[in-house]
């Protein structure tokens, strides 16, 4: 029996075909969608708190993504068979999905919004990121809270220089770019993704590709509502307040503090804590002048710490508290700095709006890590570290689309002092997983391949000083300390943080943003690169209407700014060191037929256990496409090579006529075995001990001796024959006759039934 109030939309798009459905399923929450693309099915929830908590005085969003294994019919690794802690990948997702959903709610909104995500079937040609966007958004029109979408997320591929929409798995994999893009029916509001040193064109390309479609899954999510609402009826308006400043006494406290704002704006000798410093004195100022209405000292203060407390006070005479002129003020100092930018070009810090702060590095810094780096931009600073490791550091993956385990991977720490505060130290944020990753797949871009560098990578990013994009000044110490730790990267990597002010046709476009612009502007567009292309990007917009002629100029200022910051990391560093830390592992890998790999182990691992025991070594055997990589290491080149020489012995097949150097291993009556190459063992019959005559072999040799060989002889079943003649020094004629008389004088013997060669019997191999 089918849902009686259940409704389907179906959206062709791109070649695909995209299905959204309620009324089905989790029915009580406010808005609730199953969004399936291929075999990914998604279930998003939205609900949305009708009252707000007693002094709330932020927007409480929670967005949230979890992957079910059972979605793809698998059990999670590990002791636990339960889901734990959210993946990186879901933390990321939610983040995607919270970046693009969050500017669309009234400003001063307090009530408490949770959306949520269940990954129920995964395809595992169809990731359920962008999925889940548009089920989120899906729910959240459905739910009617005061949510200005609908939106919608789609993935952009790049396939044979053609744009692919919601790439497969293997399409992916060919792609030179991996982008996410969000938005409204009449903007793009998040970009996120990796690319292949495209062009700031390409880029432009991508994103009016992917709009395209968004705009055909917006509509279609528009039908969707009203088809719900048509059916079903449409939910009732929700009733809300904001906390807002009022706009009129925003204007008054804009007048009262704009000539002393404006002077403070134009002080020369920028620094964070003087800027900030100087905001609060104004401020504390205007309050005392709007609520010093005693002229009782004492009675004052008093009356100052009751206004602060209850934020209000009673002979304002419009009713207004000091909580009220506390909003009022950051709205109005807002205001001040936004005109000055956009009048005049002139940014906070006294730059011009294409301008980068000053630059300073170094490598080196620290003695005993395999590569570091300090990368100072105005007041934003990364100590950078690089770890070199073997194939046993490598990060493994478990997730539901992924599991690749990765060799390069970036964690980025953000402490309180950073921006000199204290807080409780716990595990890394949500903003610290992005950023880090961000700064991950800009300089994985770059990075040699296993074949080539054979080592995992660890870098470590930690932000000791803020002030306007850190993730950034991480692409940029990364890429030093990678090259001062001697990994042979591509090229060099920078990254520059761009903002925009924007107000009716006024448009200022400002590089490498400050903090206080980041938070104050319409734009934090963050794009990583080399000097011939991007690699990496992420994008928030909090406007409408972002033209694509304003992208192309911010995409260009980026590439300028991007250029220099390269050039000045150049000054201390411009490539890899030709050789890694004297304090990081020797690595050498080499390539082996499979076949050889049971060998190099040995029955019981005895074989590759000797190797590490003589040498030193730590071997990792892989196998992949068919082929066997061995990945020595050791803690100095000689022990390597030593280990490398013994394994190329193995899997180097004798041939006859070769000549080799064997260790006698055991004595038998009729000859002698000689191990001639790890894991291979020769006969050395008596016959070839020597020119003439040997009547015991322990006469010539014995175990543990090192005799040079000749092979002479494959016999059918790989037994290998080798003589020591042809390192023996021609016998002399009366020698030769000497041996011609004596082998007379045995073969009489013989036939006569005497002599020693009955008791010994026939020699045999």
């Amino acid at each position: 029996m089918a849902a009686p109030n259940a409704i389907t939309q179906t959206i062709e798009v791109g070649g695909k075909t995209l299905t959204i459905e309620t009324g089905k399923l989790a029915k009580q929450a406010d808005g609730a969608v199953v969004t399936r693309l291929g075999d990914t099915v998604v279930l998003s929830t939205a609900v949305t708190d009708s009252s707000i908590r007693e002094g709330q005085s932020f927007f409480p969003l929670t967005v949230d993504y979890r992957e079910r294994f059972s979605a793809r019919g698998a059990f999670p690794g590990g002791f636990f068979k339960r889901e734990a802690r959210p993946t990186d990948k879901e933390t990321l997702t939610s983040r995607l999905i919270d970046r693009t959903i969050r500017p669309l709610f009234p400003d001063g909104f307090r009530n408490e919004v949770q959306v949520l995500n269940y990954v129920l079937s995964a395809d595992p040609e169809i990731d359920a990121d962008v999925v889940a966007g548009i089920g989120s958004s899906a729910a959240l029109s459905l739910s009617g809270s005061p949510f200005d979408g609908p939106t919608a997320h789609v993935r952009v591929g790049r396939v044979d220089g053609e744009f692919v929409l919601f790439p497969t798995g293997e399409q992916r994999a060919e792609s030179d770019l991996d982008l996410i893009v969000a938005g409204k029916a009449d903007a793009i509001s998040m970009v996120e993704g990796e690319m292949d040193e495209i062009s700031e064109d390409d880029m432009v390309a991508a994103l009016e590709f992917g709009f395209d479609a968004i705009q055909t899954i917006v509509a279609g999510i528009g039908e969707f509502v009203k088809a719900r609402d048509k059916k079903n009826g449409a939910p009732a308006e929700m009733e809300y307040e904001t906390v807002a400043a009022d706009s009129e006494l925003v204007d008054k406290v804009y007048g009262l503090i704009k000539d002393d704002v404006d002077k403070h704006l134009r002080k020369k000798d920028y620094s964070k804590e003087s800027f900030y410093g100087g905001i609060r004195e104004i401020r504390d100022a205007m309050l005392d002048d709007v609520f010093s209405h005693s002229d009782n000292a004492a009675l004052a203060a008093v009356e100052d710490a009751v206004d602060t407390v209850t934020g209000r006070a009673d002979d304002d005479g419009d009713g207004y508290g000091r909580k009220d002129y506390k909003e009022a003020f950051k709205e109005a100092e807002s205001r001040v700095m936004r005109e000055m930018i956009l009048d005049e070009g002139r940014r906070l810090d006294g730059r011009k709006t294409d301008e980068i702060r000053d630059i300073w590095t170094e490598v080196d810094y620290l003695p005993r890590v395999h590569g570091s780096a300090v990368f100072t931009r105005g007041e934003t600073q990364t100590l950078v570290m690089v770890t070199l490791g073997t194939g046993r550091d490598v990060q493994a993956v478990d997730q539901v689309f992924d599991q690749t385990d990765k060799r390069f991977y970036l964690h980025y720490s953000f402490p309180p002092f950073s921006v000199g505060e204290t807080k409780f130290l716990r595990g890394p944020s949500r903003r610290e997983i992005g950023h880090g990753m961000l700064a991950e797949r800009a300089l994985a871009k770059v990075m040699p391949s296993e074949q080539d560098f054979p080592y995992t990578v660890r870098i470590i990013s930690d932000v000791l000083e803020s002030n306007g994009s850190s993730s950034m000044a991480s692409v940029c110490g990364g890429s030093m300390a990678l090259m001062a730790a001697g990994v042979p990267l591509d090229k060099p990597v920078a990254g520059i943080a761009m903002g925009l002010i924007k107000s009716d046709d006024k448009i200022a476009i400002l590089s490498d943003i400050l903090g206080t612009e980041d938070h104050l502007g319409d734009m934090d567009f963050k794009l990583c690169g080399t000097e011939d292309g991007i690699t990496a990007c992420q994008m928030d917009i909090k406007i409408d209407g972002l033209q694509m002629s304003t992208m192309r100029e911010a995409l260009e200022q980026a590439k300028a700014g991007r250029q220099h910051i390269l050039a000045e990391m150049a000054k201390t560093i411009a490539e890899p060191r030709e050789d890694i830390s004297p304090s990081a592992p020797r690595l050498i890998q080499v390539v082996i037929d499979q076949d050889f790999i049971g060998a190099i182990i040995g029955p019981g691992g005895k074989i590759i256990k000797g190797i590490q025991a003589d040498t030193g070594a730590s071997i990792d055997i892989d196998e992949r496409d068919g082929k066997g990589y061995v990945t020595v290491a050791a803690p100095n080149m000689d022990a390597a090579y030593g280990a490398v020489e013994i394994i190329k012995g193995i899997v180097t097949q004798p041939e006859v006529g070769e000549n080799y150097t064997g260790t006698v291993k055991n004595m038998l009556p009729f000859g002698a075995i000689l191990e001639i190459m790890p894991g291979k063992e020769a006969m050395l019959h008596v016959s070839e001990m020597a020119h003439g005559y040997v009547n015991d072999p322990s006469d010539v040799t014995q175990v543990g001796d090192k005799l040079e060989v000749q092979l002479i002889e494959i016999r059918d079943g790989g037994k290998l024959r080798v003589s020591r003649k042809p390192f023996l020094a021609e016998p002399t004629e009366e020698e030769k006759e000497a041996m011609a008389k004596r082998r007379e004088e045995r073969s009489n013997r013989n036939d006569d039934g005497g002599g020693r060669g009955r008791g010994r019997g026939r020699r045999r191999d």
